[in-house]
């Protein structure tokens, strides 16, 4: 399959902005904000930095992620309470270029970078964790505790930043995953890579590894006495009409480009920010079974390689610091499989779920469940880095969703606590019981070498950590039934 996109792309006027780090390092040295401390800490008159040092550049905004603060919010609540942190991811981005604007400024001056950039972020950031407060207490009767504290933000040195990955063992990894042999890897890896894979705002050439050096650790659990060992794979194409937006339905329903980046879509047509559950039950679908009209959406892969789609100066794309030229998988799989613990059961209509966390690198990996690999080297996963592949070779992406459900909900404030992952043992947790899993695998036929990145917010820097698959099932009634028969019947159905 042919590597390039299909929109006409024009020549490249503008790299993506470079990262807080470079733009404000200046002169002799750099003012840190004190980057150990928590972001909540330190208030609106933290001191600056403590050490002036050229070695140490800022590379990102390190703000507390108040969405994973509040597990219980109200269902009342939920849609003022989503807008609101919608609203503090664009106060981010808005940061973001506000260090472009000034970045000659505050390289004569480091202190501006505090008072003309975190100081009033931070004011922005009180103001909306007022507003979700106050939305809590009007149905709850109480205010969720401890919100204050969610509104500073630091500067994280790239040194430290996305702290803890590559030590492996997040609660969201995938089955079988091993990050830690990856991340052991990185360097060596990242070296071959030179400068190329470094564009805008990330990613560089550290978080690349090349596959071949990295040890096979894909460890699947056991299959117990009364597994459910079938099989239901449902096609929905590739996305070859090229429908995308910046939206995220889940996280962020009823706010235009609530992502910060461009997400690609199979399946259900009607998916956007407004789109709701009639909507999507009415919504034309990619999928040749038609009674599969589930949404699935991933954020897109970009070549770094000069080019520009047409979303340069759009939301999402170039102003959200997203460049490079989209490519189109090669290959989709979408597979629900069994548990190895026992039978499943259908899983609800309109589930959402989402797994991985796009905030990884600076919440930390214990929700990231992204794994890259290559094509023939498939018992090799890696968590934090992206690979680089053989000639003859693709990449491959993959998720493998949670296979867990509360029995209740069809969601939760955070997105997360309906769902859950099975435990080692394959088990569901006390109160959860097993549904299909949606197993995702994404394939693209992109040049050898660490040219290439997902979309991201502009903080993560298009780390391969924060890669993340949404997922709203609306299978029909019927289809539904035969996807838990053919699973627990030890069929390939699809």
């Amino acid at each position: 399959m042919g590597r390039t996109s299909r929109k006409k792309r024009s020549t490249l006027a503008n790299r993506a902005i470079v990262a807080s780090a470079a733009l404000i390092l200046g002169g002799g040295g750099l003012v840190a904000v004190n980057v150990y401390a928590s972001a909540g800490e330190s208030g609106s008159g933290s001191p600056p930095g403590q050490a002036r040092t050229a070695a140490r550049q800022m590379s990102t905004i390190d703000c507390p992620d108040a969405g994973t603060a509040l597990p219980d919010v109200p269902e009342q609540a939920r849609p003022e309470v989503d807008r609101e942190l919608a609203a503090m991811d664009t106060q981010i981005t808005d940061a973001y270029q506000q260090f472009a604007d000034r970045r000659e400024q505050i390289s004569r001056d480091p202190d501006l970078a505090r008072n003309a950039v975190l100081d009033p972020l931070r004011s922005k950031r009180a103001a909306s964790l007022d507003r979700i407060g106050m939305a809590v207490e009007r149905v709850a009767g109480d205010r969720p505790q401890g919100l204050d504290g969610l509104a500073g933000c630091s500067l994280r040195a790239d040194d430290e930043a996305g702290g803890g990955q590559g030590e492996g063992g997040g609660d969201g990894q995938a089955e079988g995953q091993d990050p830690g042999e990856g991340a052991d890897q990185g360097q060596d890896g990242g070296d071959q890579g030179g400068d190329q894979g470094q564009q805008g705002n990330g990613p560089e050439a550290s978080d690349f590894v090349d596959i071949e050096s990295v040890q096979p650790n894909v460890d699947r659990p056991r299959l117990r006495r009364g597994a459910s060992r079938g099989t239901f794979t449902t096609s929905c194409g590739r996305n070859e009409n090229g429908k995308f937006n910046p939206d995220n339905v889940i996280a962020a329903p009823g706010v235009s480009n609530g992502a910060h980046h461009m997400h690609d879509y199979v399946g259900n047509q009607a998916t956007d920010a407004f789109a709701g559950d009639d909507d999507l039950a009415a919504g034309e679908t990619t999928c040749r079974n038609r009674g599969d009209r589930s949404t699935y959406y991933w954020p897109v892969l970009r070549l770094q390689n000069g080019q520009d789609e047409n979303d340069v100066a759009a939301d999402g794309g170039g102003k959200d610091q997203n460049t490079g030229e989209i490519q189109t998988p090669s290959q989709v799989t979408l597979k629900f499989v069994g548990s190895p613990a026992g039978k499943v059961t259908a899983m609800p209509r309109f589930l959402r779920i989402i797994t991985g966390d796009a905030k990884s690198l600076t919440n930390g990996d214990a929700n990231a469940n992204a794994s890259w690999s290559c094509t023939g080297f498939e018992n090799r996963q890696l968590k934090d880095k992206y690979p680089i592949c053989p000639e003859g070779s693709q990449v491959v992406r993959s998720f493998a969703f949670q296979s867990c459900w509360d029995g209740r909900n069809t969601d939760s404030a955070n997105h997360r606590t309906h769902v859950a992952f099975a435990q080692d043992d394959g088990r569901c947790p006390s109160g959860f019981r097993a549904i299909p899993q949606l197993v995702q695998r994404i394939v693209y036929d992109v040049p050898p070498g660490p040219g290439f990145a997902v979309d991201s917010f502009p903080e993560q820097l298009h780390k391969p950590v924060t890669d993340h698959g949404d997922f709203i099932n609306v299978f029909d009634d019927k289809l539904m039934r035969k996807v838990v028969s053919c699973i627990n019947g030890a069929r390939k159905c699809g």
